[in-house]
């Protein structure tokens, strides 16, 4: 096992790795960044996911065992979260950070994972677990930032959802596999090749996002919510999701994608809807860094 997670985790850490420095150095101008932000988000993870999920064999996979699992642990790593705000004594704002730092992924650490360890019925699966995951997580998070005063309106929530373009994605490509269609000649191989982009180019983009001078903000809680994202919430899939019926790959990839750091979009949506954004930019680097030691090991053992 130790190989094929060297071959998978030093490209993915060292794309990081590169896309920081790149930044640093200010090689390229800092619109670049945001520019291939949004390709990555936009086009190239949309046009992956659409491939993974028009593939799989939905029939063979437990969904009720994995969107209940899923489900559950996300409602308890919130609990865990909200149980930190007597603890540092957190407002509100630093408190819906730490949800998003304890709930929410970086898909593309995961799909960059995913397929050199498991392949393409891991990359397949990938693409069903994102498709769990996303409509959850906006769920929870937004229903977090309506209790600091801003309001839930269903109306509002369902229009986020629908611009939300992993979630399309997904969407498209579970319709195109229910329906049996597939994808269409000549669409399939340009979706493919389009996905190719997503990992080098978004993992690049990640790096550069990660802000290491924000590191010595409120370290303990940095500590703690980075224990609830990366040990705590995998943990509880790990042994919850046996109970419930998920066992094999569909279990390994739904555990791997919750010991993911969290995605680096939080900070935006922290700056966006009053959250505690210097916090949150500390938090996604230290769960990033972190991850380094922290994912092989929870592989390592989910796999034996």
């Amino acid at each position: 096992m130790i190989l094929p997670l060297l071959d998978a985790f030093v490209p993915a850490i060292g794309l990081i790795a590169f896309g920081h420095g790149l930044k640093r150095r200010a090689w390229l101008a800092p619109a670049f960044w945001t520019d291939a932000e949004r390709l990555v988000f936009y086009v190239f993870l949309p046009a992956l996911l659409v491939v993974a999920t028009a593939s799989v064999d939905l029939a063979r996979l437990p969904m009720a065992a994995l969107v209940g699992t899923i489900g559950l642990v996300l409602l308890a790593g919130t609990a865990l979260a909200f149980a930190l705000r007597p603890v540092f004594a957190l407002e509100f704002a630093a408190l819906t950070t730490a949800v998003q730092g304890a709930i929410r992924f970086n898909n593309l650490v995961g799909f960059a994972l995913a397929g050199p360890l498991f392949g393409a019925e891991g990359l397949a699966l990938a693409g069903v677990v994102v498709g769990v995951m996303v409509p959850l997580i906006n769920l929870i998070c937004v229903a977090v930032f309506a209790l600091g005063g801003r309001g839930f309106s269903p109306r509002g929530f369902v229009v986020q959802l629908a611009k939300n373009p992993l979630l399309v994605s997904c969407v498209a490509g579970f319709a195109l596999n229910l329906l049996g269609i597939g994808l269409p000649v000549g669409i399939g191989p340009t979706l493919r090749a389009l996905g190719q982009g997503a990992v080098a180019l978004g993992l690049m983009a990640v790096g550069a996002a990660l802000t290491v001078e924000a590191l010595s903000t409120r370290l303990g809680v940095q500590a703690a919510v980075g224990a609830i994202k990366l040990l705590a919430v995998p943990l509880m899939v790990w042994l919850l999701g046996p109970l419930l019926g998920l066992s094999g790959l569909p279990l390994t990839i739904a555990v791997l994608f919750m010991a993911l750091p969290t995605a680096s979009s939080s900070y935006i949506m922290a700056r966006q809807m009053g959250g505690d954004a210097p916090l949150m930019a500390a938090i996604t680097t230290s769960e990033h860094l972190a991850a380094v030691a922290s994912l092989p090991v929870v592989i390592a053992l989910v796999a034996r």
